[in-house]
């Protein structure tokens, strides 16, 4: 599941490029990460990943970097928590094996010790196999108040062959006092949002407990389609309630089981739980990524992405620096950052939803400069790749090679540039940019007119299916 937006871990996560996708704890994205860790199990098949339109083509390429061409990528049309969503993925199972058994997993969490993961996964398949619903549970390390918790069966009878258990309930996330108790008493796990079950299972006890989610599933199934390699899903899927799998299934049914799981985990739903994940930290307990340079600061979190980052006599502070905006927050009120995106959205700041680079499935373009009447960017394609025939209405183009080799479509002619070669497009004039070559082609777009929005662009053919 790699469809949220993760806005408390902005202003690195945002709407168009979403904490999934980053790199956090390594070379590799989250989610990156999770499809490795998971086809490690074994017996693995076949890769589904579901996530919003405009993720898709970024979920695409980064599933082509670690070599997972075996796999299906379903766009939910809206947002609608986690039990529609699987169901989506259970109808697409069901059409070749009903028995196969779904791992399911979100794409931001953070495991080391994959080892004692893939064990856990094979414990959880044997329950899976003969008919329950399993969640990995996760041994708690502390009285942690932002998790909900399973609470395992304790009486006799109840544990089943080898580390399983049967569910007695699950909690909401609790207060401090009520969290220590569980603690104390034993028998409790953190929910993690991870499950196994056969897809025709999980479908049998949905229809059962919650058949109006289902009912919408299958007819915006049915009415779906294969796009440009890509699972659509109809629109009316909006009509499914909007409701996670633990309310629809998990807390009502009586095939629930828990599989603890002891290793090293975090979902990093913020900035501090970043902290946690075993990035090293210095003398003075801080932790800094980046070209960060620090004077008597203790217990903080430094990030900068884009420039030098500099601190004196902070304490317990997180700090993260992009290229167009710098949080700084108390570290135990960071996970109040999203309140603060939703700030941003209600006064249309830009910096809600996108970074100045913006990932298209031809490349990228980064803002550089704007002002009254002009916006410079700097455009990189991928070999091979282009961007749609398309034409502007308001603005027009002059184009610079600074890297690789273009051809370019302006109206009825197609000629060749070269690095330090230039072009312009006037208004109206219906072009188009290739990278031919096998290297990056990288550009210096100089737009101007007098309405510069990304909005004004008429695509008349486009290689990538958008409208």
């Amino acid at each position: 599941m790699c469809g949220g937006t993760g806005t408390r871990l902005w202003p690195l996560s945002r709407h168009l490029f979403p904490k999934q996708f980053h790199a956090l704890t390594g070379g590799l994205s989250l989610f990156q990460q999770t499809v490795q860790r998971c086809i490690g199990c074994p017996d693995t098949g076949r890769v589904l990943a579901l996530t919003g339109y405009d993720y898709r083509f970024m979920a695409a390429e980064q599933l082509d970097a670690v070599g997972v061409g075996d796999r299906t990528i379903i766009l939910e049309p809206a947002v609608r928590n986690t039990a529609p969503a699987i169901a989506l993925a259970a109808l697409q199972i069901v059409e070749t094996d009903p028995a196969a058994v779904m791992l399911v997993v979100p794409s931001d969490h953070y495991i080391r010790d994959e080892g004692a993961f893939r064990a856990a996964i094979g414990t959880a398949v044997e329950s899976a196999n003969a008919g329950g619903l399993v969640t990995l549970g996760i041994t708690p390390s502390h009285p942690a108040t932002g998790y909900g918790y399973i609470k395992a069966q304790s009486s006799p009878g109840k544990r089943l062959a080898g580390d399983r258990y049967a569910v007695e309930r699950f909690v909401e996330k609790p207060a401090l006092e009520q969290a220590s108790e569980f603690l104390a008493q034993g028998g409790y796990y953190w929910n993690s949002g991870m499950f196994l079950f056969q897809a025709g299972v999980y479908l049998s006890e949905l229809q059962s407990l919650s058949p109006e989610i289902l009912d919408a599933c299958r007819k915006a199934w049915a009415r779906g389609a294969v796009d440009h390699g890509f699972r659509t899903i109809d629109a009316c899927y909006g009509e499914s309630p909007s409701v996670s799998i633990d309310y629809a299934v998990m807390e009502r049914t009586d095939k629930a089981v828990v599989v603890p799981y002891s290793g090293d985990w975090s979902d990093i739903g913020s900035w501090s739980s970043l902290a946690e994940t075993g990035i090293e930290r210095d003398d003075g307990g801080n932790t800094v990524v980046g070209d960060v340079y620090l004077h008597d600061v203790t217990g903080s979190f430094i990030f900068a992405s884009d420039r030098l980052v500099a601190g004196v006599g902070l304490e317990d502070t997180v700090v993260v620096e992009t290229r167009d905006a710098v949080l700084v927050a108390a570290r135990g009120r960071d996970q109040e950052v999203k309140q603060m995106v939703e700030l941003l959205k209600a006064d249309d700041a830009p910096q809600a939803s996108h970074h100045t680079r913006v990932y298209r499935p031809w490349g990228s373009y980064e803002d550089l400069d704007s002002g009254p009447g002009f916006h410079v960017k700097r455009l990189t394609i991928k070999p091979g790749a282009s961007i749609s025939l398309q034409r502007h209405f308001h603005r027009s183009e002059h184009w610079v090679v600074v890297q690789g080799e273009a051809t370019v479509v302006r109206d009825d002619e197609t000629y060749v540039l070269g690095k330090n070669e230039s072009t312009d497009i006037p208004v109206q004039a219906v072009h188009k940019l290739t990278n031919a070559g096998v290297e990056e082609l990288v550009i210096v777009e100089v737009q101007t007119g007098d309405y510069l929005a990304e909005d004004d662009i008429e695509r008349l053919k486009d290689d990538y299916g958008r409208s």
